[in-house]
């Protein structure tokens, strides 16, 4: 639908018949291309590229100003309120995480985090770090159980200071309903933060109203999976929890005074970003911001919903292939994890890539608990795992649509997987020793 958009959609790839075809990302989860009209922002800007707050030259001046401007414009994103949050600019998500895990050890201190077993790993393991967590449970279904993460919040009587959860699962693009998650924490006193790593590039968000017991209290995401991939990512918090204490990383930028034997710290967000600014990268976020405003993020998320679909309706037809979906569309984002019986999920996805030039991911995409959950894996299933690492480990193939993919494109993916599925032995035989595909 939006192709044209895109920088590099019409790249020519080699297959295994000596062909070259054209590319078919179908990995968007992990990554997505770059905006054209950030490519070309980024060529605009860079003859003005200057130090950020460090210069009164008028090239600093031009760079400091878009750099301070552009924190307003990531908050209007999201519909936070510019009076209340700070919009901090880190690497990506999970620096994000990690910054918040260490700036809340005081208003956590003995406190529970209660995190979830459909989170990817840096939204679970920053906590295991510094906190004592428990963990909401998923159904059959992979969908979260909110009735249990109510009663996981009376079972420790307002002792719980934070909920993270994901927006979206990174593997099965189920989205979770954080505003009513919201509520609920907030009647136990609790805070919460939403991973919107997966639900910011493909879903409208809004943080609403602080007043409004379902506000979300904070939100991470990265720029890298809406279309800016020039190493940026978003901590959003309210200004408070920055206010005092000392920064998990220090130096230039994040003071006001610094004597032989003292220091006094900034204000928030300048005492957050140590270093030299990534201004390219937040070049790049806000022209893609523009650009994702100007498409609108509710005909984007309609897009994809339809595609993915059509998508699910037509991997039903596939022999042998197992879906891991409820198909519940109105609650996803579009992502899709399946296997297909008697292949082992990194040989289809190197097949995927070796016949028809088609990128997925496979495996359990820094997600192993829900992975387990979702494929029954058991504690004797892991400790032969431990033992043996040269064991083929439980996964997924995950295939993730970004709003440039199109219905053309996921026919080619099903004609493949057709054949793939008809014809199991033959494949994998063929495929024995693959040249990419891991253990």
């Amino acid at each position: 639908m939006y192709k044209n958009l895109v920088h590099g959609v019409n790249t020519l790839v080699p297959v295994i018949n000596g062909n070259k075809v054209p590319y078919i990302n179908f990995d968007n989860a992990a990554t997505t291309p770059p905006f054209s009209s950030v490519i070309h922002e980024i060529n605009r800007f860079s003859p003005y590229y200057s130090s950020v707050h460090r210069g009164t030259g008028y090239k600093s001046i031009i760079s400091s100003q878009l750099y301070d401007r552009a924190r307003y414009m990531v908050l209007d994103f999201v519909k936070a309120d510019k009076n209340f949050y700070t919009a901090i600019f880190v690497k990506n998500t999970t620096e994000a995480i990690n910054k918040l895990s260490y700036r809340l050890i005081d208003e956590i201190k003995d406190g529970i985090v209660l995190s979830t077993y459909m989170e990817h790993h840096s939204n679970d393991l920053p906590w295991r770090h510094r906190y004592k967590v428990d963990y909401v449970e998923v159904d059959e279904r992979g969908r979260l159980d909110l009735d249990h993460l109510e009663s996981l919040l009376k079972k420790y009587r307002g002792r719980v200071k934070l909920v993270t959860v994901t927006g979206a699962s990174n593997v099965t693009g189920y989205i979770n309903p954080i505003h009513k998650i919201a509520e609920i924490a907030h009647r136990y006193n609790s805070k919460i933060l939403v991973d919107g790593a997966q639900l910011v590039p493909h879903h409208p968000v809004d943080m609403k109203p602080v007043e409004d017991p379902a506000h979300i209290d904070f939100i991470a995401f990265s720029a890298h999976k809406m279309y800016a991939p020039f190493g940026i990512g978003v901590l959003i918090a309210p200004k408070y929890i920055f206010q005092s204490g000392i920064p998990d990383q220090v130096g230039g930028g994040t003071v006001d005074l610094v004597t032989p034997k003292e220091v006094t710290w900034t204000s928030p967000p300048e005492k957050e970003e140590a270093g030299t600014p990534n201004l390219f990268g937040v070049v790049a976020l806000i022209e893609s911001i523009k650009t994702l405003k100007k498409l609108d993020m509710n005909r984007i998320s309609n897009y994809e919903r339809k595609l993915t679909k059509y998508t699910l309706e037509r991997l039903k037809t596939v022999p042998n292939i197992v879906i891991y979906d409820d198909g519940n569309v109105k609650n996803k984002v579009s992502i899709i994890s399946f296997n297909v019986k008697g292949l082992y999920h990194g040989k289809v996805a190197a097949i995927l890539s070796l016949e028809g030039g088609i990128g997925v991911r496979n495996g359990c995409f820094c997600a192993q608990p829900y992975i387990q959950k979702l494929l029954k894996v058991t504690e004797k299933d892991i400790e032969k795992y431990k033992r043996d690492p040269n064991l083929y480990r439980a996964g997924t193939v995950r295939i993730s649509y970004g709003l440039y993919n199109d219905f053309q494109e996921v026919n080619v993916l099903i004609e493949l997987l057709r054949q793939i599925g008809n014809n199991t032995d033959y494949y994998d035989y063929r495929y024995r020793n693959p040249p990419f595909y891991s253990k």
